[in-house]
């Protein structure tokens, strides 16, 4: 036996994640609610894990990859990295609740992933967690 719960994969993984964004950044019960910097690891493991997933979960990185295509019309030039950073510095700088940290993380971590550099070493590498859970 490898695992608590046996093989969870990449589906799972991202369906998990969602829960624990769902249900924990409002907390109520025994737990408390997810701070501000779990919501976002949370939210930037989450938004890899749905890349890895596919499937109806595939739905959040195509909405970004649409977001980001329309912004990248409306500026021409505006590469991945600028928008990462710019990404970055929102969430860093403006006053958010947890939800919307949740929120924009998954978006920034999809961005930061296309971007390259470290963060997409990263992003891989979360993905390939993922696949090897199953």
């Amino acid at each position: 036996m490898n695992s608590v719960f046996g093989n969870l994969g990449p589906v799972g993984l991202a369906f998990v994640l969602t829960v624990v964004l769902l249900v924990g950044i409002p907390g109520g019960g025994k737990l408390k609610p997810l701070g501000w910097w779990p919501t976002l690891v949370l939210s930037m493991l989450a938004g890899s894990a749905y890349k890895a997933a596919g499937g109806i979960f595939k739905i959040v990185p195509d909405l970004v990859g649409s977001i980001v295509g329309t912004i990248n019309g409306v500026i021409p030039g505006l590469t991945m990295p600028a928008l990462a950073l710019a990404t970055a510095v929102f969430i860093l700088f403006k006053k958010l609740s947890t939800r919307q940290v949740g929120v924009i993380g998954i978006f920034f971590w999809y961005i930061a992933a296309g971007a390259g550099g470290t963060w997409s070493y990263l992003s891989d590498a979360i993905a390939q967690l993922g696949a090897n859970l199953s």
